[in-house]
């Protein structure tokens, strides 16, 4: 599979989930440094923004447009996956007041990223997780699927948003 960074090609590793699916289960680090698994978020819908790094201007901005709007709904879940470290995620948090998010960290376990279908082999970002966004159910069955084909745009989060009923 490809995105583009910038109009360049860049190939993805693993298998991006299909609406209809359940998703993989996974293992990543919060900010606390725990390791945490779907198991965590059980019995709640889940919204996993998949970035590359916080620390970039559409990273941001999906991070706190879906805060913004999963803040006020109940039994939902906003998980913030990126390949960050715990402290600059917790740095993000504080400097932009993303209360709803959880951030995740790939940085002890790289499965999440071929497991989901969003780890970039090559180009300038190789080794980071591509853009994406992933609603599933209170069972972990995938509700949308959006991989974002050019890693410069925003998500669309209208769609993502309204599966959430």
């Amino acid at each position: 599979m490809q995105i583009t960074l910038k109009g360049n090609p860049i190939n993805l590793n693993g298998q991006f989930p299909e609406v209809g699916q359940d998703a993989p289960d996974f293992t990543l680090t919060t900010s606390s440094l725990a390791d945490v698994s779907l198991q965590e978020y059980a019995g709640k819908k889940k919204v996993i923004s998949i970035v590359p790094s916080l620390d970039t201007p559409v990273c941001a901005t999906s991070t706190q447009k879906f805060n913004e709007e999963v803040s006020n709904k109940e039994n939902v879940a906003l998980l913030v996956v990126s390949s960050d470290l715990p402290f600059a995620a917790v740095r993000f948090c504080e400097a932009n007041s993303t209360g709803a998010a959880v951030t995740l960290s790939t940085m002890r376990n790289q499965d999440f990223a071929n497991d989901y279908g969003v780890f970039m082999a090559d180009g300038p970002l190789a080794g980071l997780t591509a853009r994406a966004v992933i609603v599933l159910d209170e069972q972990n069955k995938v509700l949308h699927a959006e991989l974002v084909p050019e890693i410069a745009q925003e998500p669309d989060y209208e769609a993502a948003l309204a599966v959430l009923g």
